[in-house]
């Protein structure tokens, strides 16, 4: 088991340092430079020239590329010119919302998403058919057509909930407010997601109830919710943990254009935003940080896997 994790955590650390070089020279691949992308085509030679200097793009490339290493270990992540902050500062100040949206919206999609699956396992064929049909739908609505949607109905025609925003943060709103302000963009962000797992987690529970322990626990006498929660549940639901540590680029992604449309402030408005005024220290130290997270994510999701595999924990 120790070797596992270690071959799995070097695996990692090889993923994020490729990933982090990769980054440093797609800067560098603008056309230009990072200089020209910072501040524009039309910059004169003696702003870039400055600018360069400033940077130190002036230096080798070697060398440029450990002080690229150097600041990422120190945290720093650069300077917004089209907002003047550092990064690190920016991004901290939205990150807080993109993770408690993102941590309400994997919440509800994996518990829907379990509750369908066992419902598609357990159930009769035609309940399935009809899960199933649900599934194919709520995974191929576009995230902004879905939020566009819940915002006609639930804000705009029936007014029970704010089209957007996140209320006035700076004089705390409340628990209450902070819930009607997160409900739509959850339910947007979590449908696409429950769709998909609850498909995967569906045919594993399928493939469970096919076994010879539920044949003998029905031979037993125990009753159908026992076996599903008590049998079915724990050994389907060890598949679906890779599934689940894959979700976190979903969750940036689909972000982008959740947030956007409900002009939520978070990460992923943020990255829209610099996307369209160029800002590229911004843009690039975010598809940065959901690189890491990835690697992240897809780490946890194997060393879980591991504990709950007793032939890899024996090994």
């Amino acid at each position: 088991m120790t070797m596992a994790l270690l071959r799995r955590l070097g695996s990692s650390l090889l993923s994020l340092a490729l990933l982090v070089t990769l980054v440093f020279f797609m800067i560098y691949a603008t056309p230009g430079g990072p200089a020209y992308s910072i501040l524009g085509v039309h910059a004169t030679p003696t702003a870039v020239a400055s600018l360069n200097r400033q940077m130190g793009l002036d230096h080798p490339i070697w060398r440029q590329y450990l002080t690229w290493w150097g600041h990422l270990l120190h945290g720093n992540l650069g300077y917004s010119f089209t907002q003047h902050a550092p990064v690190a500062d920016l991004m901290g100040s939205y990150l807080h919302n993109t993770l408690l949206l993102d941590a309400v919206a994997a919440t509800a999609a994996i518990a829907l998403a379990v509750v369908l699956g066992l419902l598609q396992g357990a159930r009769s064929r035609d309940l399935g058919r009809v899960i199933g049909a649900g599934q194919i739908i709520g995974y191929s609505l576009p995230t902004f057509f879905v939020g566009t949607i819940l915002i006609l109905v639930f804000a705009a025609d029936l007014a029970w909930l704010p089209p957007g925003g996140l209320g006035d943060t700076a004089r705390s709103p409340g628990l209450a407010s902070l819930w009607r302000h997160l409900t739509l963009p959850a339910i947007t962000l979590a449908l696409p997601l429950a769709a998909g797992l609850s498909r995967y987690f569906g045919h594993q529970v399928r493939d469970e109830y096919r076994q010879d322990y539920v044949r003998a626990a029905q031979a037993r006498g125990l009753g159908p919710l026992r076996i599903a929660c008590g049998h079915v549940l724990r050994n389907a639901v060890r598949p679906l943990v890779t599934v689940i540590g894959m979700m976190i680029p979903y969750l940036f992604v689909g972000g982008v254009l959740t947030e956007s449309v409900f002009d939520y402030p978070g990460l992923g408005w943020l990255l829209w935003r610099s996307a369209l005024e160029q800002d590229y220290p911004t843009l690039t130290a975010i598809v940065l940080l959901i690189g890491v997270l990835t690697i992240l994510g897809n780490l946890a999701a194997d060393l879980a896997n591991t504990l709950l595999d007793v032939r890899v924990r024996y090994d």
